[in-house]
Protein backbone atom coordinates (compact mmCIF):
# COMPACT_ATOMS: atom_id res chain seq x y z
CA UNK A 1 0.00 0.00 0.00
CA UNK A 2 1.61 3.34 -0.92
CA UNK A 3 -0.52 6.87 -0.31
CA UNK A 4 -0.81 10.02 -1.62
CA UNK A 5 -2.14 13.86 -0.83
CA UNK A 6 -4.40 15.34 -2.39
CA UNK A 7 -7.43 18.06 -1.65
CA UNK A 8 -10.50 16.24 -2.41
CA UNK A 9 -11.94 18.45 -5.14
CA UNK A 10 -8.59 17.46 -7.10
CA UNK A 11 -9.97 13.98 -6.44
CA UNK A 12 -13.72 14.89 -7.75
CA UNK A 13 -12.87 17.20 -10.03
CA UNK A 14 -13.04 14.23 -12.93
CA UNK A 15 -14.01 10.56 -11.63
CA UNK A 16 -14.46 9.26 -15.17
CA UNK A 17 -10.55 9.69 -16.02
CA UNK A 18 -7.61 8.47 -14.47
CA UNK A 19 -5.68 10.52 -11.51
CA UNK A 20 -2.84 13.13 -12.50
CA UNK A 21 -2.04 15.75 -10.16
CA UNK A 22 -0.43 18.84 -11.86
CA UNK A 23 3.04 17.27 -10.69
CA UNK A 24 2.95 14.27 -13.10
CA UNK A 25 3.54 17.06 -16.14
CA UNK A 26 6.09 19.08 -14.12
CA UNK A 27 8.21 16.24 -11.89
CA UNK A 28 7.42 13.30 -14.70
CA UNK A 29 5.43 11.60 -11.41
CA UNK A 30 3.26 11.49 -9.15
CA UNK A 31 4.26 11.96 -5.13
CA UNK A 32 3.41 9.39 -2.85
CA UNK A 33 4.44 7.90 0.41
CA UNK A 34 5.25 4.37 1.41
CA UNK A 35 3.68 4.70 4.79
CA UNK A 36 1.27 6.67 7.17
CA UNK A 37 3.62 9.06 9.23
CA UNK A 38 5.17 9.99 5.76
CA UNK A 39 2.04 11.11 4.80
CA UNK A 40 1.48 12.83 7.49
CA UNK A 41 4.41 14.77 7.26
CA UNK A 42 4.23 15.20 3.46
CA UNK A 43 0.38 16.50 4.31
CA UNK A 44 1.87 18.77 6.91
CA UNK A 45 5.08 20.05 5.05
CA UNK A 46 3.29 20.70 1.63
CA UNK A 47 -0.28 20.51 2.22
CA UNK A 48 -0.74 23.24 5.48
CA UNK A 49 -2.18 26.27 3.73
CA UNK A 50 -5.25 24.19 1.26
CA UNK A 51 -8.09 24.74 2.19
CA UNK A 52 -11.41 22.26 2.09
CA UNK A 53 -11.06 18.40 2.92
CA UNK A 54 -7.40 16.97 2.66
CA UNK A 55 -7.44 13.15 1.68
CA UNK A 56 -4.71 10.72 1.65
CA UNK A 57 -5.26 7.84 -1.38
CA UNK A 58 -4.45 4.57 -0.45
CA UNK A 59 -3.37 2.75 -3.45
CA UNK A 60 -2.46 -0.70 -3.99
CA UNK A 61 1.09 -0.66 -5.93
CA UNK A 62 1.06 -3.92 -7.59
CA UNK A 63 -2.55 -2.90 -9.17
CA UNK A 64 -0.81 0.41 -11.03
CA UNK A 65 -0.29 -0.08 -14.46
CA UNK A 66 2.91 1.85 -14.59
CA UNK A 67 6.10 1.72 -13.30
CA UNK A 68 6.87 2.58 -9.48
CA UNK A 69 10.31 3.78 -8.53
CA UNK A 70 11.50 4.17 -5.03
CA UNK A 71 13.25 7.00 -4.75
CA UNK A 72 14.89 9.79 -2.25
CA UNK A 73 13.39 13.02 -2.18
CA UNK A 74 14.70 15.49 -4.15
CA UNK A 75 15.77 17.92 -2.27
CA UNK A 76 14.63 16.46 0.74
CA UNK A 77 12.31 14.54 2.68
CA UNK A 78 9.57 16.90 4.47
CA UNK A 79 10.12 17.83 8.09
CA UNK A 80 10.30 15.12 10.19
CA UNK A 81 11.19 12.15 7.58
CA UNK A 82 14.65 10.92 7.61
CA UNK A 83 16.55 11.76 5.38
CA UNK A 84 17.73 9.15 3.28
CA UNK A 85 13.99 8.37 2.97
CA UNK A 86 12.72 6.36 -0.20
CA UNK A 87 9.40 7.53 -1.56
CA UNK A 88 7.26 5.89 -4.21
CA UNK A 89 7.39 8.13 -7.23
CA UNK A 90 4.34 6.62 -9.71
CA UNK A 91 5.41 7.43 -13.34
CA UNK A 92 1.92 8.10 -15.15
CA UNK A 93 -1.59 8.05 -14.11
CA UNK A 94 -2.98 6.83 -11.11
CA UNK A 95 -6.01 4.18 -12.24
CA UNK A 96 -8.86 4.67 -9.89
CA UNK A 97 -9.57 0.70 -9.98
CA UNK A 98 -5.95 0.93 -8.15
CA UNK A 99 -7.33 3.00 -4.80
CA UNK A 100 -8.27 0.73 -2.59
CA UNK A 101 -10.02 3.48 -0.17
CA UNK A 102 -9.23 7.16 1.12
CA UNK A 103 -8.19 8.71 4.40
CA UNK A 104 -9.10 12.33 5.78
CA UNK A 105 -6.07 14.18 6.61
CA UNK A 106 -7.26 15.54 10.60
CA UNK A 107 -5.88 19.24 10.84
CA UNK A 108 -5.55 21.15 14.23
CA UNK A 109 -6.36 24.96 14.09
CA UNK A 110 -3.29 26.20 12.69
CA UNK A 111 -3.67 23.66 9.30
CA UNK A 112 -0.92 20.61 11.02
CA UNK A 113 -1.48 17.49 10.04
CA UNK A 114 -2.28 15.26 12.98
CA UNK A 115 -3.64 12.15 12.41
CA UNK A 116 -5.53 9.62 9.34
CA UNK A 117 -8.74 8.81 9.86
CA UNK A 118 -11.31 6.95 7.14
CA UNK A 119 -13.28 8.41 5.35
CA UNK A 120 -17.06 7.35 4.38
Amino acid sequence: MIFHVLPLDDWLADPGRPYAPPTLARDGFVHCSADEAGTLAVADGFYRDVPGPLMALMIDEAALKVMVRWEAADPAPPPGVAPGTLFPHVYGHIDRSAVVGMLEVQRDARGRATALNVWS
